[in-house]
């Protein structure tokens, strides 16, 4: 059975607790991994601080090593790819796929970091500021704190630690305690690469006790988080004046006009992306806002779709819907789709669990503001199905939610195509395709209490993890 040390302090380092692994179909365990203290947490800080100061890499030395882990984790795609299967529960075919597609954003981030520069400032034009110059630089924040999800673990791990390098800073990495294995081998890569032994660190435990050292550690300067807005409201009142940048979560809407081009392509497009990865995905569509008219021709499209998925064990090729995270995510679900056709709701497939930790992919309508599969972010294989009538009625509908991470729209109208860019409250509207839809260079983020900070995507992302400086010299 495998057995994952933590890094730190250039070594990797074990424990006397010992957590177990779990694979999440099989429920069986799988590995082990050595728990972090608080002493180990704080040496690892304060050795990332020292590592910060001392040992300078420039952009170009940077991108080299971000192009040698690029080349080093395409040639481990099999092996992490299992990882991923077997931990976060991601179908086998997603999985290997989530490699290939992270080695991007090495390449990004490795570009992006050596293009980073200030701004010639024309003080010369403003009374006072004759005989001057000035200009700006782009520094590194310094220590970084990298607090990543389950669900994507590769990618979106990647997505915060390769813009930290490029931009100059060193790293502390805390993974989620169900996928500590995609995380050892991503530092053994970045080592393997040439990054200084102490320009990353990795530490493994739950966010109530490892999680809670790196908030309470004075020498962090930055904090990256993808989580639940919970987590995200606690981390912001424990770090205090130090900066951040947090994805919190969404309940996405979708909007289906009577007028699309492709009613089936939306049909499908819905169902498919909202029970990818069994739902679990912060941008997936949640809430399909179809006009009435087309109503009846849209459920029947989807679910004739969703008929013919298959959920089950994810190593399996013809598997759609793998497990949710835990039985206890999947008891969730299962409440909240209950507790909801109490309420009223009406199943039109789906609604029952397969085994502990599979749901079957399900579709509601008949739902009203209150219930939490609208109001709330679902995390599972279930999207719900709201009729509208006039289009400022569905930009209404998508408007009322805490969430704006993303949003979808299908028209042909191009006028109110660009009435839902302007008028939906979202970090971004993506128009005739769902709201599951995103490439690595470009910006992503939401609005409201979907996001905290800047955006991702290793050019925004590498903004936020450096300080604008201002030099001026009297000539």
């Amino acid at each position: 059975m495998e057995h994952y040390k933590m890094y730190v302090n250039g070594e990797w380092r074990d424990s006397d607790v010992k957590k177990p692994v779990f694979d999440k179909f099989s429920r069986e365990q799988i590995a082990t991994y050595a728990l972090t203290s608080e002493a180990d947490v704080n040496e690892a800080v304060l050795a990332a601080r020292e590592s910060f100061h001392t040992v300078k890499l420039t952009p170009s030395q940077r991108a080299d090593i971000l192009a040698k882990a690029k080349a080093l984790l395409l040639e481990e795609k099999e092996a992490l790819g299992t990882v991923i299967c077997s931990q976060a529960g991601r179908l086998i075919g997603d999985s290997m796929g989530e490699v290939v597609r992270s080695a991007l954003v090495f390449d990004l981030a490795a570009e992006e970091g050596k293009r980073i520069c200030g701004e010639m400032v024309p003080v010369d034009g403003v009374a006072g500021g004759e005989n001057k110059m000035c200009f700006t630089l782009r520094v590194p924040v310094g220590v970084v704190c990298a607090i990543t999800p389950f669900n994507v673990p590769l990618s979106l791990t990647l997505h915060k630690i390769a813009p930290a390098i490029a931009a100059g800073n060193v790293v502390i990495l805390k993974p989620t305690e169900q996928t500590p294995g995609v995380a050892v081998k991503l530092v053994e890569i970045l080592l393997k690469a040439g990054l200084p032994k102490n320009h990353i660190q990795l530490v493994l435990g739950s966010g109530s006790v490892v999680g809670e050292a790196l908030l309470k550690n004075e020498d962090i300067d930055f904090y990256t988080f993808t989580g639940s807005v919970s987590v995200g409201e606690h981390i912001k009142k424990t770090i205090g004046l130090r900066r951040c940048s947090m994805e919190l979560g969404s309940n996405a809407p979708v909007i289906v006009h009577h007028d699309t081009a492709d009613i089936k392509k939306a049909a499908i497009g819905c169902a498919l992306k909202g029970f990818m990865n069994a739902g679990q995905v912060c941008m997936k569509p949640q809430r399909i806002l179809v006009q009435e008219s087309i109503l009846d021709e849209f459920l029947s499209i989807a679910a004739e779709f969703t008929k013919g998925l298959v959920v089950g064990d994810p190593r399996d090729p013809k598997t759609n819907i793998g497990p949710l995270i835990s039985e206890a995510e999947a008891e969730r679900v299962d409440s909240w789709v209950k507790e909801a056709v109490a309420e009223g709701a009406k199943v039109v497939i789906g609604g029952e669990r397969v085994t502990n930790v599979c749901y079957t992919p399900t579709i509601l309508t008949d739902v009203k503001k209150g219930m939490k599969v609208v109001d709330d972010e679902i995390f599972g294989p279930v999207i719900v199905v709201i009729p509208y009538k006039e289009f400022d009625e569905a930009i209404q509908l998508a408007n009322d939610s805490i969430y704006g991470l993303q949003a979808g729209i299908f028209t042909s109208n191009i006028n109110l195509a660009m009435k839902a860019a302007k008028e939906i409250e979202s970090g971004g509207v993506i128009i005739n395709e769902t709201s599951f839809w995103r490439v690595d260079n470009m910006p992503y983020g939401g609005l409201k209490k979907s996001s905290v900070g800047g955006k991702e995507g290793p050019k925004y992302a590498i903004e936020e993890m450096t300080d604008l400086k201002t030099v001026l010299i009297e000539l």
